[in-house]
Order: structure tokens, then C-alpha cells, then sequence
């Protein structure tokens, strides 16, 4: 009997939103000093679909990624988390919508040094007074391969298995959505791939929505889709990139720079 790979049934790609943002702007100061990091910015992350966010520095990639994850306030516009407006939610609001709809992997691991790996994956779930679903860990920590070094604490663990904990941490509450803030940038090659491999299963085997921003165009090949943004807008939306197709692309933004 042939035996249906772990997340078959999310092979299909959802057409369902897990978030959206509508016409959002963000402006930072006043009068001479105002600056516009987003512009009007409407874009759809579907459900179980990985999706990376570059552009060039100062594009407004991460100000979007802060936006929809309710860490800044917007301008106007709308930003939601599935059904969630974000907009008008108070501070308990959005601390409650955070801990329970979003997981967040950063470039720094933010692992606590006095807990083992697993105490930190659960460290979320603990704070909020909930138990995990233990099928659930146990998948998640199994798909991140950290199986044999759940009671290491994070000084006995490489820089790669320690975002591994990061990024089971962020999965294992079963979060809507996972924004990613350059989650390889502190890593080495192959640390970094397997730290993107592992994202990837976590959206094709496990049904997880990943955003990710990201500067690197091999990073970036690991997505289902590339949202390319410059001067505070989305310029460009590509399905299925590989490493070549988004250095060129962000080649153009470089030679758009130096004859602006």
C-alpha cells in the first residue's frame, strides 16, 4: 500500500487570503522631514503559499513585514489578519492577536539562554497559559529535525539549529501566518539552506503561510512568489522564481538607481 506523504492534502495552493493589505501607507515625520515608506500598498498573502518580499534598501520591504504583523501603526489604509482588522485594535488587542494568529522568526534567534531547545519552542504557549497540541509539536519538531537536541540549551547548539528552534517556535503554536525578518541573514550557506528547506516544508507539508522579507535572491528562490517593492510601492509580483530570474530583476532596480 503506497502511504500519502505527510501534507498531501495542502498540495493543492489555497486561493484563501491569510492577509491583506489595502491601499495601506505608512509616513514617517512631518513637514520636511516626512517620509513616505509605503505608498498605497495593496497586496493579498494566500494561505498556505510562501512568499518573499524584496526590494532595495530603503524600498519599505520591512516597514510592509511590520505592518501587517501589528509590530507599527499605519498611516490609513487597512491592514488584516484573516478576518482581523488591525487597525483600531488597542495594545491588549494586538498583543492577544499577535500571540495567538502570528509567529515570528528574526535575523537574531531571540532563543533564551537559561532554557533548552524545547522550553523555547513552548515558551509562547507557556506565557499564554495554554498547552500544546503534542501531535502537533512533535510533527513540527520532527519536520525541523531538532528530534535529538530538544534539552540542549541554545550555547550548545549551532547558529543553524538554533534558528531551527526559532522556527519551530514560531510554527508550533499553529499561528495563521509567519512573517520571517531576514531569518538566514545570520547564518552561513548551508545553515541558511536548511533553515529555508525547512520553511518550505512547513508550507507544503504542514500547510503553514510563510512571508518572508529578504535581500538575498537565493533566499528568495525558495518562495512560491516574489513581491518586489522600490519607492514605497509594489513593482513587481513573480510565481515560481529561481535565484537567476530575481537578480535580474533586482539588477534593474540598480541600474534604475544609478541613472534616477
Amino acid at each position: 500500500m503506497t502511504t500519502m506523504p505527510l501534507g498531501a492534502q495542502t498540495a493543492v495552493r489555497s486561493t484563501a487570503v491569510a492577509a491583506r493589505a489595502t491601499d495601506l501607507t505608512k509616513v514617517y515625520g512631518q513637514g520636511e522631514t516626512q517620509v513616505v515608506a509605503l505608498d498605497r500598498v495593496s497586496v493579498d498573502f494566500r494561505q498556505a503559499e510562501f512568499t518573499a518580499i524584496m526590494g532595495p534598501s530603503g524600498s519599505g520591504k520591512s516597514t510592509l513585514m511590520h505592518c501587517m504583523a501589528g509590530l507599527d501603526t499605519i498611516s490609513s489604509g487597512s491592514a488584516r489578519i484573516g478576518d482581523t482588522e488591525l487597525t483600531g485594535l488597542n495594545d491588549k488587542k494586538l498583543t492577544r492577536l499577535r500571540r495567538d494568529k502570528i509567529g515570528f522568526i528574526f535575523q537574531a534567534f531571540n532563543l533564551l539562554p537559561t532554557l533548552n531547545a524545547l522550553e523555547n519552542i513552548t515558551l509562547p504557549m507557556d506565557i499564554a497559559g495554554r498547552k500544546p497540541d503534542q501531535q502537533w509539536l512533535d510533527q513540527v519538531v520532527e519536520t525541523v529535525g531538532l528530534s535529538g537536541r530538544l534539552k540542549h540549551r541554545p550555547s550548545q547548539l549551532s547558529g543553524g539549529q538554533q534558528q531551527r528552534v526559532a522556527v519551530a517556535r514560531a510554527l508550533a503554536s499553529r499561528p495563521e501566518i509567519i512573517f520571517g525578518d531576514e531569518p538566514t541573514g545570520n547564518l552561513d550557506s548551508r545553515s541558511g539552506a536548511e533553515v529555508l528547506g525547512f520553511l518550505r516544508r512547513s508550507v507544503r507539508e504542514l500547510g503553514q503561510t510563510v512571508v518572508m522579507v529578504t535581500h538575498d535572491p537565493v533566499a528568495a528562490s525558495y518562495a512560491d512568489r516574489v513581491v518586489f517593492l522600490a519607492d514605497g510601492r509594489i513593482v513587481d509580483d513573480m510565481q515560481a522564481p529561481t535565484a537567476d530570474a530575481v537578480l535580474d530583476r533586482m539588477k534593474r532596480f540598480d541600474a534604475k538607481g544609478r541613472t534616477s
